[in-house]
């Protein structure tokens, strides 16, 4: 088992015993990093043992990484997941062919890219809800492509929403063994405070247990982040620990929840990854964000929840910078396809 890896071997051995999920792969913006972390994940050995990945993307693309990535692999077309050849050096696409190659330019943002990127998910999207794949696993999109291209949502988990009829998917973190749910995503800062409040983290708390219930966990205790130095301190840096958090924290064990909180955010993700709490809720975007990837930047998954599918995500950029030149890393790739492996059994899957 090589360093790529990660996984704990008492998972990988399990995982060797059961029937290999398909897994759908949309390729991600075709100029970014997404195709080539795509390739060499579906390709890699330990991939190939635990799960039956389907790239949805476009041919002139794979073409393009396996010529710079020097991977010797074939490209099986396919236009269902039960057509493909899912043996070593074999990458199964759906080729939506949705490129056009002399417009193309690798690490460039544009219009063209950021609509394929979505054709990708929408094909992938579709295949999950007709059960013909277990989980979707998605390298990363680039914002200002998909407006470009006109796509009338700003990134992933807003396409997933509305595609899935699913008026507020939950975003969660796995890095290691600790769990993290955000009670607000990409708003501004001033917002994400103005949005910590009673009812809202009493309706997260109860949906994030139900979701951790879906995956499987049903053991342990939720902790609610606090939002201001120390909690607040009894109201000497910020109020909204008394007027909403403890209210709601109340609330929810008084109707049977394992939760606690708040809990000052210097310490509770340290105390999550140590087994105390099975998940923490994050009261913003990068509260959550810092702890998971100061912990391990690569391995740190997004999961889609609340939804009838499962989505598994890297979370890193399309990295243009770097596209094109073989130096992208598809350790987060990997990782997120063994995520959605780990989990599919909880979905009803192929």
């Amino acid at each position: 088992m090589n360093n790529s890896t990660c996984w704990c071997v008492d998972f990988y051995e399990e995982v060797k015993k059961m029937e290999r999920p398909y897994i759908a792969v949309p390729i991600g913006d075709p100029a970014g990093v997404g195709p080539e972390i795509t390739v060499k994940a579906v390709v890699n050995p330990a991939i190939l043992e635990i799960a039956k990945c389907v790239v949805v993307g476009d041919r002139t693309i794979i073409e393009q990484v396996l010529g710079f990535t020097k991977i010797t692999a074939k490209i099986k077309v396919i236009e269902n997941p039960e057509e493909g050849d899912y043996s070593a050096g074999i990458v199964n696409l759906i080729d939506m062919n949705n490129i056009d190659s002399e417009k193309f330019r690798i690490g460039s943002i544009s219009g063209m890219c950021g609509k394929a990127a979505y054709e990708y998910i929408e094909k992938c999207i579709s295949l999950a809800l007709a059960k013909r794949v277990a989980a979707v696993s998605t390298p990363p999109i680039n914002k200002e492509a998909l407006r470009q291209g006109g796509v009338p949502y700003i990134g992933h988990t807003e396409i997933f929403g509305a595609l899935t009829h699913t008026a507020d998917p939950l975003t969660m973190f796995e890095v290691r063994n600790m769990r993290i749910f955000f009670l607000s995503r990409h708003v501004s800062l001033a917002k994400a405070v103005m949005m910590v409040r009673k009812n809202r983290i009493k309706d997260y708390v109860k949906r994030c247990s139900e979701s951790l219930k879906q995956l499987g966990v049903t053991d342990g205790t939720m902790a609610v982040a606090g939002l201001n130095p120390h909690s607040g301190e009894h109201g000497l840096f910020g109020d909204e620990e008394g007027t909403e958090i403890e209210p709601a924290v109340r609330e929810l064990q008084a109707e049977g929840y394992q939760v606690v909180g708040p809990i000052g955010a210097d310490s509770v993700f340290h105390m999550a990854l140590l087994g105390k709490f099975n998940s923490v809720l994050s009261l913003y975007h990068d509260q959550g964000h810092i702890a998971a990837k100061t912990l391990d930047f690569e391995r740190t998954i997004s999961l889609t929840l609340g939804m009838p599918i499962l989505r598994t995500s890297v979370d890193h950029g399309t990295a243009m910078d770097i596209a094109g030149k073989n130096s992208a890393s598809e350790i987060s790739m990997i990782e997120a396809i063994r995520i959605g492996v780990k989990y599919s059994p909880h979905f009803t899957c192929c």
